[in-house]
Parts: structure tokens; sequence; C-alpha cells
């Protein structure tokens, strides 16, 4: 806080998602606070302007040197203090990060999709949310709409924690499992957002990932899991997957493994929403 962003450079046309106020009014503007909303960063600058990133799965940021090259295809956008750079880049080709410019509290409200924030929510307010739409619960925990930043590397390790199923319909939950999903989530959450402050304290956060070692089963497909040793399995669908351990979250049912996502090739469900009607055996 308190640096000035003296300028903004774009690598090309597709990061940038709004016209109205331009990308010029940000510059030679003091930055005056920063906020998360639901998994977006906004950065407050003088005159009640925005700057809302928004780093979908494969975006980051880097500190560097001031007014550094952006990095060939990989580079977004800089974002150029006195002191340094802040670089944002995108690992692949299908360019899903976003930035919004926005102005003041009504123009953060049009980015923000609603969710409920859950770290530190009454028991009830976060019964009644999850109980508002029938989901299956790894839908529900990732509806940005429902809940604010879980996304899908926690949603994975809250579930097991908890010990339940991915697709196991919010509707059919008892109220001992929401309870006990309750706890999980400010467990989880909780000792993760003390670990990674710790990990960051003064440095600014440049190896920023969902794929972490200590986790238990995300990203940890056919290793053992920690609590009782089965082989973490999965389901996958477009760039997303969803793992999770048989023998504590589905009473050693295997849900999906990756000879049957081969085989069912295109008719295997591309996203959440498209799993949730086979699984419902509605046309969607």
């Amino acid at each position: 806080m308190g640096l000035t962003l003296n300028s903004v450079r774009l690598g090309g046309p597709f990061l940038l998602r709004t016209v109205d106020p331009p990308l010029s009014a940000c510059e030679d503007k003091t930055v005056r606070e920063i906020r998360r909303i639901g998994k977006r960063i906004a950065i407050g600058l003088e005159s009640d302007l925005w700057l809302v990133l928004h780093l979908m799965i494969a975006g980051r940021l880097h500190w560097t040197k001031p007014n550094a090259k952006l990095p060939g295809k990989r580079g977004l956008a800089s974002f150029d203090f006195d002191t340094g750079s802040i670089l944002l880049t995108e690992a692949g080709t299908q360019r899903r990060a976003s930035l919004h410019v926005v102005a003041g509290e009504s123009g953060l409200r049009s980015v923000d999709p609603g969710g409920l924030e859950v770290l530190g929510v009454e028991p009830s307010a976060f019964a009644r949310t999850l109980r508002s739409r029938n989901h299956t619960l790894k839908r529900a925990l990732t509806d940005p709409r429902l809940f604010s930043g879980i996304g899908n590397a926690y949603s994975d390790e809250i579930l097991h924690h908890a010990g339940l199923s991915p697709i196991v319909w919010t509707e059919r939950l008892t109220d001992t499992q929401v309870e006990k999903l309750y706890r999980s989530i400010q467990e989880v959450l909780g000792q993760w957002v003390g670990r990674l402050q710790y990990e960051r304290a003064g440095k600014f956060p440049e190896k920023v990932t969902a794929f972490r070692p200590e986790m238990a089963v995300h990203g940890k497909y056919k290793q053992p899991c920690p609590v009782c040793g089965t082989k973490v399995q999965r389901i996958r669908y477009a760039s997303n997957e969803t793992n999770y351990c048989p023998t504590c979250q589905t009473g050693g049912k295997l849900l999906a493994d990756r000879a049957l996502s081969r085989l069912l090739g295109s008719d295997w469900p591309r996203t959440l929403e498209e799993l949730e009607s086979k699984l419902s055996g509605s046309p969607g």
C-alpha cells in the first residue's frame, strides 16, 4: 500500500474485460487498499478505482525489477511501480485470466458472485446456504454463488477431512453430516490460511499452486491416503479433477477412474454440471 501505479502494460487484447472506466484512468494513482472478492484480487486506487484480477487456474503474479519486459507468450500484463513491476503470466494457451476496471463499491459488487464467506460464519447460516440448492457436494462447495473462494483443491481436502463423498446430494445430508462438514471447513481452511501466511511472511507470494505436498488427497492420484493407505482416486472433467479416498469417503466405491474416462471419451462429463446431469439421469 502507498505505492503509485505508474502504468499498466498489456500483453494482448484478451485480458481486459471492461472499457469503462478506461485502464488509463488507473495510471499515476496511489494504491490504497487490497481486498479479496471470492477468488479475485481487488486493488483499490485513488479516485475510488479498482483493478480486479482473476488468476483462474494457471495465472501467476511475479515481483520483478521496474519496467521488466513481458515474458513472451506467457506474459499478460505488467503493473509498473517505481520500485518494481508485478508481472501477470499464464501457462498454456486458454487465456482464462481476467482483469476488470471498476469504480466504487457498486463496481465491486458487479464482479462479486455473492458467495458466503465461510471462515467464522455461523453454523446455521452455513447450513441454510448449503441446502439452498440441491447439488452434489463438490459442486456446492465450489459454486462461487454459494460459497466464496473455496475452489477445487481445498474442496477436495475439506471433503476428505469430513469423510464425505464428493457426489452426495446436498438434500440427502443429515444434520450431523452438515455439522461435520462445517467443522472441517473451519479446521482445514483455518490451518491452510495460517500455514500460507507463515510461509509468505514478508515475501511476495511467487510460488502459488493448488498442488501442495502437504495435502491429503488433492493432486495425489494413486498415492496412499494418509489416513487409511488406500490409493487416492479421481474424477476428471475438462482441466479439473476431483480427488478422493474410496475407503474414507465413498464406502469403498470407485466413482470413476482414468480408464473409464478414456472409454467414455466425449461422453464423459466436462463440467460438474454435466456430471450432476449424468448422476441424476436427466438430459441436462
